[in-house]
């Protein structure tokens, strides 16, 4: 019987933790419905004038829609200079057969190709992006992913944002944009219902530092004053040093209102499931108090373990039904916010359930699977080859 007795009340302080922080994860819930409203509300900034620019997109292989993401960059509705610089490792990369459609139909344009198999350490776009910045012609850079897709007023936004005092370094939130199937609107839902709200309430407390890899802007001067590239080739959060890069020289990292959209297409359970997991490692090397604090992003899951724990207990269910309603409320808001619509809403529960266990898992190990390469990462984030890495 005593150790009965001590079941129950450890599975009440589970009920108890769990109610707790699902408790506390509606109030965050909530608070980021506003914060994500107000945030994109904010007004762009227009350009004082318009400089030419450099475009740098490290490419590999063919992914899905690659054509459509890069004419998006092409076909933008900026009247200054612009050159597109694409990269490849591999002179036979399958991604040059879309950098051929471009130049074909876009023969006016300053499209240019390099194909440089140089590496400067594991982070294989750092290297790609070094290889081509000699042929940069222009003093203003555009850093961006090969799965991004931009708005025709993206360039426009961007350097507007980089022209204001102190500015060293431009970056972009971004949705996911799923390919079809069930696996890749998961991994978009992910991003779009939990990633993004999360870096909006951090930057609108002042708690976030971020710098997204997707899109980066910055002037030929500050990445000099920074160092260069090149000593970001061992990290695994590369997009994080250089913000932190640009804030440690005085200059100050700026997001504006507005989103890009980065492509989701994991096919399958397992590699959504290792493309979070590696991004929640990312950013638990980046920022570990940050992403401990995360936890209370998932008031819905702990509300769930909260009526496990409890059998059922009506303040429990009570709990679970209004967390519930509060992740609905920031998805509609989200959504609202950014010009959006989301599909598939009755998913929620998993959508959510599973981020968790993704929250969970990135505890359990510091091991990542980035573009079929298995790496360790050390306390600083650095990146060293796993001893069960494939070969190249």
């Amino acid at each position: 019987m005593a150790e009965l007795h001590l079941v129950h009340l450890f599975f009440a302080f589970l009920a108890g933790l769990c109610e707790l922080g699902s408790g506390l994860g509606i109030l965050y819930t909530v608070s980021a419905s506003f914060l994500v409203g107000r945030f994109f509300t904010r007004p762009t900034v227009a350009p004082d004038d318009f400089p030419p620019v450099t475009v740098v997109k490290p490419l590999h292989g063919d992914e899905w829609h690659l054509l459509e993401h890069l004419t998006s960059f092409v076909e933008q509705d900026y009247p200054g200079p612009v050159q597109y610089l694409f990269g490849v490792h591999d002179e036979r990369d399958p991604a040059i057969k879309a950098v051929d459609t471009l130049r074909a139909r876009f023969p006016d344009k300053n499209i240019r190709l390099v194909a440089d198999a140089r590496l400067y350490g594991p982070n294989r776009k750092i290297a790609n992006l070094v290889n081509m910045l000699d042929r940069a012609e222009h003093d203003v850079l555009c850093f961006a992913d090969s799965d991004v897709r931009v708005n025709p007023s993206y360039l426009r936004h961007i350097v507007g944002a980089l022209q204001q005092p102190g500015v060293g370094l431009v970056t972009s939130a971004y949705r996911g944009l799923n390919a079809p199937g069930f696996w890749p609107r998961v991994s978009s839902a992910l991003t779009n219902y939990h990633f993004l709200p999360g870096v909006v309430t951090g930057l609108s407390i002042g708690r976030a530092r971020p710098c997204f890899g997707q899109t980066i802007a910055m002037t030929r001067a500050t990445l000099q004053g920074i160092g260069g590239l090149a000593q970001f080739a061992h990290h695994l959060a590369e997009d994080y040093a250089i913000g932190e890069a640009v804030r440690r020289s005085g200059l100050s990292v700026a997001i504006p209102p507005f989103v890009v959209h980065h492509a989701c297409v994991e096919g399958t359970f397992m590699q959504v499931f290792e493309h979070e997991l590696r991004w929640s490692r990312t950013i638990r090397a980046a920022d570990r108090m940050g992403h401990l604090g995360s936890i209370l992003m998932h008031p819905l899951p702990l509300a769930l373990l909260a009526v496990l724990f409890a059998s059922g207990n009506p303040f429990a269910c009570a709990m679970a039904v209004l967390s519930l309603i509060v992740r609905v409320a920031l998805i509609w808001q989200t959504d609202r916010a950014t010009g959006e619509r989301c599909s598939g809403l009755l998913w929620l529960p998993f959508w959510d359930v599973l981020q968790l266990a993704i929250y969970v898992g990135s505890f359990c190990s510091s091991r990542v699977l980035w573009r079929d390469h298995r790496f360790d990462v050390d306390e600083d984030g650095l990146l060293t080859p796993s001893v069960k890495s494939e070969p190249p």
